[in-house]
């Protein structure tokens, strides 16, 4: 019932947003989306949205926590419509700064709840989950960790890698703070940082690193491993989700909100909206191996379904606390 609900409400409100469109388009004021995706994800499908459209985007880009730290200096002088962010915690932390409008009810109706803001400020455009990437010349998956706290034994020193600038590591360590509370936290980080696990610039890194030996395992989102599987099907490596609802396994998710200072507001929630229509997702399903929020876009065969992966039971507005993750990130030795 509720997926023939979600695909009704589609098909519905985007006839309604046409006008919404149309208008935007012969205003042909420029939207300025402030995005936490890099470029290479993100912009191929912007640039399809202005060719539709006719509406202009002009794009800022910059790591999701540069991005959000800079829309909560400018407040109420940021010039942005959209913070599009790699992660809900970002985009909590947004909200709880008031900097975000309520979006229509028919637009969060487009997504599952759990991957919406309950005050329907913010939602999601694709999901993530995350995973222990691992060299499969050097391990079999009965040799891996039951928890991602395993990583701490003195078994794995130096065999680990992670990405601790990176906005989905920093929500994951949010989520050990929230899940196993904050002395945990603590702990686990200055283990892994006594444990030598090696520190990358991105997820991709890790993942090559991964492939080329250089490690054994590391801490990343699902999909950089079928950006390399797309130009060799033979690579060394596989992803593994921790079972049983460990924290290692935790589903975030991409996702969007319009700034409540955004002058243009019904054209920055077009922009959502059409980036939840069939296109968009199937570009996120297809070109990024993303999870698609909306009903009837098929992911990668090769993917494990959303409902199969024992993620742990979170709510994603609970990460949000981003300022305290990174320092503690910091006082840990995590980050540089």
């Amino acid at each position: 019932m509720r997926k023939t609900f979600r695909l009704f409400t589609l098909l519905v409100f985007f006839g309604s947003i046409a006008a919404s469109l149309l208008a935007a388009a012969q205003d042909a004021s420029p939207l300025v989306v402030y995005s936490g995706r890099s470029e290479g994800l993100i912009a191929p499908i912007l640039e399809q949205f202005s060719a539709e459209t006719g509406i202009p985007v002009e794009v800022r880009y910059g790591g999701t926590a540069e991005m959000a730290a800079t829309l909560l200096e400018e407040g109420a002088n940021s010039p942005a419509d959209v913070f599009i962010a790699q992660d809900a915690g970002a985009l909590g932390a947004l909200a709880q700064a008031g900097l975000l409008a309520s979006l229509k009810p028919e637009t969060v109706a487009l997504v599952p709840a759990a991957f919406a803001s309950p005050d329907n400020v913010w939602v999601g455009l694709s999901g993530r989950a995350r995973v222990l990437v691992y060299n499969t010349e050097v391990l079999g998956e009965d040799q891996l960790p039951a928890s991602i706290t395993d990583l701490v034994d003195p078994a794995w020193a130096r065999r680990v890698g992670w990405a601790p600038t990176n906005a989905s590591l920093q929500a994951h360590v949010t989520a050990l703070r929230v899940l196993l509370g904050e002395d945990a936290a603590r702990a686990w980080l200055e283990a892994m940082v006594a444990n030598g696990t090696q520190s990358y610039d991105n997820n991709r890194a890790v993942v090559q690193a991964v492939i080329d030996g250089e490690i054994e395992v590391g801490l990343v989102n699902h999909y950089y491993l079928f950006g390399f599987l797309a130009e060799d099907p033979d690579v060394p490596a596989a992803n593994y989700f921790f079972p049983d609802g460990d924290v290692g396994s935790l589903i975030n998710i991409a996702g969007a909100g319009v700034l409540a200072t955004s002058d243009q507001a019904d054209a920055a929630e077009s922009l959502i909206v059409w980036l939840l229509g069939e296109s968009a997702q199937t570009y996120f399903a297809e070109q990024t191996y993303e999870y698609p929020m909306i009903d009837g876009v098929a992911i990668d065969a090769r993917l494990t379904p959303l409902d199969e992966i024992q993620s742990p039971e979170i709510d994603l507005t609970d990460l949000s606390d981003l300022e305290a993750t990174l320092e503690l990130l910091s006082e840990t030795g995590a980050l540089p």
